[in-house]
């Protein structure tokens, strides 16, 4: 087994990097395609999530893999190499293992414990069996992975520290209160009708909004969500129950302008909601008893407007608006800002620039390259009359609306940073016990199938042996009848069968152990087996490999 991993998550990358290198669908196949015609790659899949993009990969040669993933993910994504792997992590063999075993339990996700990651990994296998980019190990892989994470949930309490990222928004966007309490009798709207926006739209009808609208590009699918949401939330809450209703994304802006909260989650590449639309939902709305947000509410890039900044200008950077948004700064105080910026709390601080071979030498030596962070600063609260939560990637929300009076935002970034802060469940170290078992298991069972072709080559070819000592036989004693051939060529079989049996149960048990793998090169030297012999046993189907075994047994 040689799998490579090489990715970026929530826990190595800022926000804005992850949704600059986030991956169309269609990009996301092409990098698989480019990924198998790359020489060091024989298997691929990725795994693409709100907060996380891993390449997994069977490659010959660890050094080049790591190369050549690097590069492939930096030119899909459009962020440049040189940039892009600070923030890149690599596992390798059994750390690879446990590293996905560890994400399908959702040990490594932004709130430990939740379970749809075990969707997004089930999608990733099927987009790769789509493709045939995924072979015998990433099959393997990948349906273990789905045992493990569904095993984990089943035998321990995960679930009850596990919450879905739609929970953990909502209860970041009631500071405080119970979600039930903040979110009922609200009016709330949901952009897209995709399994994240399905999922919040029955979470905040089960909390006890009045009403979700339901906005989508094709509003077949937002009228069966809003069908879905009647038959289980509509008279189930209360006397009125919830009332929901479909409209298209046309009607978003309008929608907006009495909505208490809305989410949204797309795969649109643009901005959905611009700082400009919300800013016009608002005019002129009194906040109401929705909680209160920081002063300088942080957003998706955690940055606010401060008040000890030099000049009024968003810290750590600029927002979304581009070149709109340093329009009438002179050099001056650009130069203020960037000093302020070098000292001011709360901001993730790049590594020292590498060189492009220096960035990959040490992504290959210890996995990732480690960036530094300082600790935020508690800022004051204001009243709050519009709840925001972006849970796309890329962004579906302007990061600037956060600096609007009104308006609190929360985005996948800002759950990372208060997730970081959460008490881990008490069940975490039975997880992790869990995840070891399993990949002990797994290696065990890929380096017993190592073996497997060199023992079925073993079989073949001592089964030619007592084919052409029964054809010479036959030629030295022609009077035999069938009833005695046959018996004779039993007699043969079972001899050669017994003689084999020990050795090649024990070589399968010492290969499945680790620094096992030799074991397969001491049986083909001794036996001179051919080497393409092996090979082509390796590239057949695992039950034409049984059939193999089975035939060279001979018969019952």
């Amino acid at each position: 087994m040689s799998l490579l991993v090489v990715g970026l998550s929530h826990r190595s990358a800022p926000v804005s990097v992850l949704e600059r290198a986030a991956l169309h669908p269609d990009a996301q196949a092409k990098l698989l395609q480019d990924a198998l015609a790359a020489e060091p790659a024989a298997e691929a899949a990725l795994l693409s999530t709100c907060n996380r993009i891993e390449l997994y990969a069977d490659v010959d040669k660890f050094h080049a893999g790591v190369a050549e993933l690097s590069t492939l993910l930096a030119q899909h994504s459009g962020v440049g190499l040189d940039e892009l792997t600070p923030y890149l992590y690599v596992h390798y063999e059994d750390r690879a293992v446990h590293h996905l075993f560890s994400v399908a339990c959702g040990l490594d996700s932004m709130v430990v414990g939740e379970g749809q990651i075990l969707g997004q990994i089930k999608d990733t296998l099927a987009r790769a069996q789509e493709l045939h980019s995924a072979g015998k190990l990433l099959n393997d892989l990948f349906q273990q992975a789905l045992r493990v994470g569904k095993r984990a949930h089943s035998e321990t309490g995960i679930d009850r520290a596990g919450q879905s990222l739609v929970t953990f928004g909502l209860e970041q966007l009631a500071v405080g209160q119970p979600v039930a309490e903040w979110a009922r009798g609200k009016r709330a709207l949901v952009i897209g009708a995709g399994s994240m926006s399905s999922l919040a739209a029955a979470t905040l009808a089960r909390a006890g909004v009045a009403e979700v609208v339901v906005a989508n590009r094709t509003v077949e699918r937002a009228d069966r969500l809003v069908a879905l949401l009647e038959e289980n939330y509509g008279n189930s809450l209360g006397e009125a129950g919830t009332a929901a209703r479909a409209v298209a994304m046309g009607a978003v802006a309008d929608e907006l302008t009495r909505a208490d909260v809305a989410i949204s989650c797309t795969g649109a590449t643009g901005l959905v909601l611009t700082a400009d639309a919300v800013r016009a939902a608002v005019a002129g709305r009194t906040p109401t008893a929705g909680g209160d947000v920081p002063a300088s509410s942080t957003s998706a890039t955690g940055k606010g407007v401060a008040d000890s900044c030099p000049v009024d200008a968003v810290r750590g950077g600029f927002s979304v608006e581009g070149e709109a948004a340093v329009a009438g700064f002179d050099a001056a105080a650009l130069e203020q800002h960037g000093a302020w910026v070098d000292n001011a709390p709360g901001e993730r601080v790049r590594p020292a620039e590498l060189s492009e071979a220096e960035a990959i030498a040490a992504l290959a030596v210890a996995g990732r390259v480690p960036e530094m962070r300082r600790e935020r600063v508690p800022e004051p609260v204001r009243p709050v009359g519009l709840a925001l939560l972006d849970l796309a990637m890329p962004r579906d929300i302007d990061a600037a609306a956060h600096r609007i009076d009104g308006v609190r935002l929360v985005d996948i970034e800002s759950l990372a940073d208060a997730s970081a802060d959460a008490p881990m469940a008490a069940d975490v170290g039975q997880v992790r016990a869990i995840v070891a078992e399993e990949v002990a298991a797994f290696g065990a069972a890929q380096r017993a199938a190592h073996i497997t072709p060199t023992v079925v080559a073993l079989r073949a070819m001592a089964a030619d042996v007592v084919a052409g000592e029964i054809a010479r036989l036959d030629g030295r004693l022609p009077g035999l009848d069938d009833r005695q051939r046959a018996e004779i060529t039993q007699t043969v079989r079972r001899v050669v069968d017994k003689l084999l049996h020990a050795p090649t149960v024990r070589v399968k048990q010492l290969a499945a152990e680790p620094g096992g793998a030799g074991y397969a090169d001491a049986l083909r030297t001794l036996f001179d087996l051919d080497q393409e012999t092996v090979a082509s046993v390796s590239r057949a189907a695992p039950q034409d490999r049984e059939d193999a075994v089975g035939k060279n047994r001979g018969p019952a």
